[in-house]
């Protein structure tokens, strides 16, 4: 009777086990499925953020070249006022034996000064639109650099995290396997030996032999218990350290 309750005993010791650690398993599921999640998000956004970024560059990059052949057109524009400057020159010599022509001539000349001084200035204004926009354009580079850089941090740390969940899992389940084989086999060898002891009427010497296989039995349970609780603490802390 004694041996049916502790065979019991080691029943319900076993069976409390398996639930604990299915129970943990499942934990350990969902707390990696959530931070795999959060990490997922993170990607997106960082994706987002990244596209975005490449959307800007472009316009900013279209808006670089209209400026560049706005300045090439003004230079045209400032070639051809000089050259008219100089027409006007010219004919300012020739208004000196033509007074009214020269009169004409010289408003006409000031025109065009004052025109050609509104294109330098609108040349220079130009010249200055350019260079805040080039350095916009490097800023929102570096951004999209960095922005890349947290991308990949990002892409590691989901890598590192799945490689943890599989080992955690793994570790689970070789516990599953301990209990379900190593430490199943001794106690089954246990109750098949004391259910000999119960029917058999033997010799001294077969219920000595009987009782040697019941010592081994325990011993090896004994083992495989202090190795499936060694291995456990092993995965508990570096769960904790991770």
């Amino acid at each position: 009777m004694k041996t049916i309750i502790e065979n019991d005993v080691l029943k319900e010791s076993v069976s409390m086990m398996e639930i604990k650690l299915a129970r943990k398993l499942f934990l350990g599921n969902k707390k990696a499925e959530s931070k795999k999640a959060e990490i997922e998000k993170t990607a997106k956004e960082l994706i987002i953020a990244n596209n975005k970024l490449s959307f800007q560059y472009k316009e900013k990059v279209g808006l670089a070249a209209e400026l560049i052949l706005a300045n090439k057109e003004l230079a045209f524009q400032y070639e051809e006022k000089e050259k008219r400057a100089a027409e006007l020159a010219i004919a300012n010599i020739e208004l000196a034996f033509q007074n009214k022509e020269k009169e004409k001539r010289a408003v006409e000349l000031i025109i065009a000064n004052r025109e050609l001084d509104f294109q330098k200035l609108e040349k220079t204004i130009r010249e200055s639109e350019l260079l805040i926009a080039n350095k916009k354009l490097i800023y929102k580079t570096q951004e999209r650099q960095i922005k890349t850089a947290e991308l990949n941090i990002a892409n590691r740390d989901l890598k590192r995290a799945e490689d943890n969940e599989r080992e955690y899992i793994e570790g689970l389940e070789k516990m599953m396997f301990l209990t379900s084989h190593k430490v199943r086999q001794p106690i089954a060898n246990i109750i098949g030996f004391s259910n000999m002891l119960d029917q058999t009427t033997s010799s001294p010497e077969e219920l000595n032999q009987l009782v040697s296989c019941i010592k081994e039995a325990a011993i090896t349970l004994d083992n495989y218990t202090r190795e499936l609780s060694s291995f456990i603490r092993e995965l508990v802390q570096k769960e904790k350290k991770e």
